[in-house]
C-alpha cells in the first residue's frame, strides 16, 4: 500500500515538470485537450466516462467525426445525445470536448433553402453563405421587453381571419386527428404572407421524407421560398436532430427578429417532437412519469413556445408568431400533451375529422376553438362584419344538430338553417387558394346581407366568386382602403351589397332574376 501513493507522487511531479517545460518553449503554448472515453453505445445516445469538466449542453467530438450533445452530467459518467449517425461507435473509443454548446448559423443566406437541423444543406443547391452563429438555447426575452399583440397576421383562411384571429407575436396552437388538415392550414399561412414582409420558417419534426418533400414542392411552386426556410429533421434522422431541431429554428427566426423583421414559424409537429424526446430519456434512464413522458415535458415545450414575442420598439420592434401543430387521438383534446400544449399557448384552432369526412374544409371546429388575443389583432373592417358571426354560426350549428329530430319547422327557423347553411358554404376554402382581406369582407357583408340566401346551395361558390370579383374590379378603391386598415362604414356596406347584388343579377328584395336559381324547399340542403 505505501508504494502506491509514492508511484503516484513521482508520476504527477514528472508530468508537472514536462508541462513546465513545454510552457517555456519557445513558439505557440500548447493547448491540453480533456479526453474521456464511451462506455456504452445505444441507439442514438451514448454513454461517456472522463469528462469531469464537461459543461451541460456542450458538443463532444466523437471518432470518425462524428458529433453529439452532453446531456446528462451525471458523477460518475456523461449521458449523451447524437447529433449524426453512431453506427461507428463502439465501447472504449475516444471523446473530446469541443468547448462550445450546440449552435446554429442564422442569417439571410438561409432564405430559399431547405436544411437540416443542423443548418446543413439538403436542396443541392452549394454551402449556405453565414457569418454567425448563435446557441440553439436561448432564454426568451424579458417582459419588459415585450410589446402587445396588435398587428394582425392574415392567414387568408376566411374561417380564421374573421372568427380566430391571430395576430403577430402570438402562439396560436394548431390540433386535431390525423389527415384532417393541419399542415395544410399551416402551409396556406405561409403561402398568404408573399405581399407582408413576413419571414417564414417551416420545420418539420419526424415527419415522412414524402411529406416534406410535398410541401417544398407546394412552396417552390407558389414562390414562397423566396421568403421562407425549410428546416427537415425527418423520422430517419437521430432522435437527437428531431429533438433540437425546433429550437435551431426559433434561433433562426429570432435573428430575423433582432433585425425588426415579423417572422412566423411553423412547428409541424410537437407530438412527434415529445416522442423523439421521451425516447431519448427513456434511453438515458430519466425516470418517466405520465404517458412515459419525463417529468419536464411541460417545461421543454414552454421554453421553447415563450421565445414567441412583439418586441417593444426600442429592441427592434420585431416580431415571431409561433403555430405549433400537434396530433390528437379521437378527438382526445384532454391528453398530455395537448393540454400541456393548449395551457402555454394563446389560443387553438381545432380541425374537426367529422367536418372534414363532410367535405367542409377547412374542418375548423369553430366552437371549439379560440384566440386568446381576440379582435385587437383584426383589422377594423371585420369588426362590422364578423362580430357576431361565431356566436351566430355556432347557435346554427346545434340547430341544425336539433332540427334534425323536428318534422316540422316554424319560418324564423328554417330561415335561420338556410341561412347558417349559406354561410358554412361561404366559409369552405380550396387549398393553397388563400383570400385577400378585402375580398373576404365583400363575401362576408353578401352573406351576412342576405344575398346568398334564395340561391342554391350548389351555386354559393360561383356567387362568391363573382363578389370577389367586384373588388377587383369597381370597388378596387375601396379594398385597397380596407387592407389599409380602414374602418368600414354603413355607406361601404350598401357600397359593396349594391354592386355584388347587381353582379348578381339579384332583386332589391334578394330573389334571384335570370341568373339566379329556385328558392329552395323547406327541408332542403
Amino acid at each position: 500500500m505505501p508504494e502506491r501513493p509514492a508511484e503516484l507522487r513521482r508520476a504527477l511531479e514528472a508530468l508537472e515538470g514536462a508541462l513546465d517545460q513545454a510552457a517555456d518553449a519557445p513558439g505557440p503554448r500548447p493547448r491540453l485537450q480533456e479526453v474521456g472515453a464511451v462506455l456504452s453505445v445505444g441507439p442514438g445516445v451514448v454513454r461517456v466516462g472522463g469528462l469531469r469538466g464537461v459543461k451541460s449542453e456542450e458538443i463532444l467530438l466523437f471518432e470518425g467525426g462524428v458529433e453529439g450533445m452532453a446531456f446528462n452530467l451525471d458523477r460518475r459518467e456523461v449521458g449523451v445525445i447524437l447529433l449524426d449517425e453512431g453506427e461507428g461507435l463502439s465501447a472504449g473509443g475516444e471523446v473530446r470536448r469541443s468547448g462550445r454548446v450546440l449552435d446554429t448559423p442564422v442569417g439571410k443566406g438561409l432564405l430559399g433553402r431547405v436544411v437540416d437541423a443542423r443548418a446543413r444543406p439538403l436542396d443541392n443547391l452549394g454551402p449556405i453563405e453565414t457569418t454567425e452563429t448563435l446557441p440553439v438555447e436561448r432564454p426568451a426575452p424579458e417582459i419588459m421587453q415585450r410589446a402587445p399583440v396588435t398587428v394582425p397576421l392574415q392567414t387568408g383562411i376566411k374561417v380564421v381571419d374573421a372568427m380566430i384571429p391571430i395576430g403577430r407575436g402570438q402562439r396560436e396552437l394548431i390540433l386535431g386527428d390525423r389527415q384532417t388538415g393541419k399542415t395544410a392550414l399551416a402551409v396556406d399561412t405561409i403561402l398568404n404572407q408573399g405581399d407582408k414582409g413576413v419571414v417564414c420558417i417551416y420545420c418539420a419534426v419526424g415527419k415522412r421524407s414524402s411529406a416534406v418533400a410535398r410541401v417544398v414542392e407546394s412552396l417552390r411552386e407558389a414562390g414562397a421560398l423566396e421568403y421562407s426556410l425549410v428546416m427537415v429533421a425527418t423520422e430517419e434522422d437521430p432522435p437527437g436532430l428531431q429533438f433540437f431541431a425546433p429550437y435551431a429554428a426559433t434561433t433562426m427566426g429570432e435573428w430575423f427578429m433582432a433585425q425588426g423583421r415579423d417572422v412566423l414559424v411553423v412547428y409541424d409537429d410537437l407530438t412527434r417532437h415529445s416522442r423523439a424526446y421521451r425516447e431519448l430519456s427513456l434511453l438515458l434512464r430519466r425516470p418517466p412519469g405520465r404517458e412515459a413522458f419525463p417529468g419536464d415535458i411541460f417545461y421543454v415545450h414552454s421554453r421553447l413556445l415563450e421565445r414567441s414575442t412583439h418586441l417593444r420598439e426600442e429592441h427592434g420592434g420585431g416580431s415571431l408568431t409561433a403555430l405549433p401543430i400537434i396530433e390528437t387521438e379521437a378527438q382526445n383534446l384532454s391528453a398530455y400533451i395537448p393540454t400541456n400544449l393548449i395551457s402555454i399557448t394563446d389560443g387553438q384552432v381545432y380541425l374537426n375529422p367529422d367536418l372534414f369526412r363532410k367535405g367542409i374544409l377547412p374542418a375548423v371546429d369553430v366552437g371549439r376553438s379560440v384566440s386568446r388575443v381576440g379582435g385587437k389583432t383584426q383589422l377594423p373592417a371585420y369588426h362590422r362584419v364578423a362580430g357576431d358571426l361565431r356566436l351566430s354560426y355556432t347557435q346554427f350549428e346545434e340547430l341544425e344538430s336539433f332540427a334534425r329530430f323536428g318534422s316540422r319547422l316554424d319560418e324564423d327557423t328554417r330561415q335561420n338553417l338556410e341561412r347558417g347553411r349559406r354561410v358554412r358554404e361561404v366559409l369552405k376554402q380550396p387549398q393553397y387558394q388563400p383570400m385577400p382581406v378585402a375580398e373576404q369582407i365583400a363575401v362576408l357583408v353578401a352573406v351576412n346581407q342576405g344575398l346568398f340566401d334564395r340561391l342554391e346551395l350548389g351555386r354559393v361558390a360561383e356567387a362568391e366568386q363573382e363578389v370577389r370579383r367586384v373588388m377587383r374590379g369597381p370597388l378596387a378603391k375601396l379594398a385597397e382602403d380596407i387592407a389599409q386598415g380602414k374602418q368600414l362604414s354603413e355607406e361601404d356596406v350598401k357600397e359593396i351589397q349594391e354592386v355584388a347584388r347587381q353582379t348578381l343579377n339579384l332583386e332589391p328584395g334578394g330573389d334571384p332574376d335570370e341568373a339566379g336559381g329556385q328558392a329552395p324547399a323547406e327541408g332542403e340542403g
